[in-house]
């Protein structure tokens, strides 16, 4: 073997494809099954997104309401019911920080943490968050735990 004689697999090709705008004599010159005139015709074209023909996009149609907040910021929630269903699975034993958080899952590395109230905490833990809510932290403390925040 050497290439000269190099071909694709058997069977990777499906289709040559026909060779457009190669003059009149191949049956797809002029043109080059473009039609004529228009935008698409055109070398260079490409749709705009949300594109409707001329006519107004449904994103301009659509009436606009509301207020969104630039700067607020977004919290994961991890509630106590959910700390002690792993501390119940043994996957946490006395500690609960944001790395112990990413390892299992319940967190990505650019999250903030909020600890919410929901459930009950029968076991000590040291837990570290961002935020807590003054439920789950009082919660955490009636037990004998520890609440810091980052």
């Amino acid at each position: 073997m050497d290439l000269s004689n190099l071909k694709p697999a058997e069977g990777s090709v499906k289709n040559k494809g026909k060779r457009v705008g190669r003059g009149q004599g191949s049956g797809k010159g002029g043109t080059a099954a473009r039609g004529h005139k228009g935008a698409k015709s055109r070398s260079g074209y490409s749709t705009k997104v949300g594109f409707e023909g001329g006519q107004m996009p449904l994103q301009r149609r659509v009436p606009k309401f509301g207020f969104k907040n630039i700067n607020r910021v977004e919290y994961l929630g991890v509630n106590l019911d959910t700390l002690q269903k792993l501390v119940d699975e043994k996957k946490i034993n006395d500690t609960v920080d944001f790395v112990t958080l990413l390892d299992l899952g319940l967190a990505h590395k650019n999250d903030l943490v909020k600890i919410l109230g929901r459930g009950e905490l029968k076991s000590k833990l040291k837990v570290t968050a961002h935020k807590f809510t003054a439920s789950a932290k009082a919660a955490i403390e009636a037990v004998g735990g520890e609440a810091v925040t980052l």
